[in-house]
């Protein structure tokens, strides 16, 4: 392995050293599933202003994306889900915080045709609704579809289980989510893993995401891996 396919890191900080005030985020995990932790206090500790953020949805009001709203330092939001954080909700209500409500499947859409170098594609989700207006509307074999701009953003951050030194990544389960659409949609994509493991280690069969997409990877530390919402059988 050459030292140019190293893109090992010592941390989040350095990671994340060279996002500036400004930048669009393309943030992976779906609540609280997958979420880059390390990442995410990296930027609140860092303190930069005026992010717009792709992300399903915020996190919730004292962790995740949810800190980012707490220090203020998000503008916009482009996301499919507000409910489980009522910061985000009050902010959005209060007008303080630009929100895009995107269906779920578009946004994923929008980031992996991003990722693919496809502007844009038509979708019949939306047509007739809110979601439609200002946006082309075109019949296609009698059925009306709307045509949707694909996402790339500035930098990507996403969270893996396992990945090497090269970049390649494996995600667990339900974790999988939004990470490898982000991470294909950033023009720089940094993962954090559980586990960092040496080049040859993954079964090339079993990689999620091809090293190619990333840019910088390291070892995350202290995962709290919450619950969004815990619920419990009565007695």
């Amino acid at each position: 392995m050459t030292q140019g396919l190293n893109k090992v890191v010592k941390d989040a900080r350095e990671a994340v050293k060279d996002i500036p005030s400004g930048a669009l985020l393309a943030i992976g995990g779906f609540g609280l599933c997958g979420i880059p932790e390390n990442c995410i206090a990296a930027l609140v500790e860092k303190g930069i202003k005026d992010l717009t953020c792709i992300s399903n949805n915020a996190g919730v009001d004292d962790f995740g994306i949810g800190l980012m709203l707490q220090k203020r330092q998000v503008k916009k939001m482009i996301s499919s889900y507000v409910g489980e954080n009522k910061l985000f909700e009050t902010l959005m209500l209060s007008g303080e915080l630009q929100v895009e409500m995107t269906p779920q499947g578009t946004l994923a859409e929008k980031l992996r045709a991003g990722g693919s170098g496809i502007p844009a594609f038509f979708t019949a989700t939306g047509v007739g609704t809110v979601v439609a207006d200002g946006k082309e509307v075109r019949e296609i074999d009698g059925r009306k579809y709307v045509l949707e701009r694909s996402l790339t953003a500035d930098f990507a951050i996403v969270k893996a289980w396992r990945g090497d030194a090269m970049g390649n990544l494996v995600f667990r389960k339900t974790a999988r989510n939004f990470n490898p659409l982000c991470a294909m949609a950033g023009r720089i994509t940094i993962a954090e893993v559980e586990e960092l493991v040496p080049v040859g280690a993954l079964d090339p069969d079993q990689i999620h995401l091809p090293g190619i997409y990333v840019k910088r990877i390291f070892q995350g530390t202290n995962y709290q891996k919450r619950i969004e919402r815990r619920t419990v059988r009565g007695k």
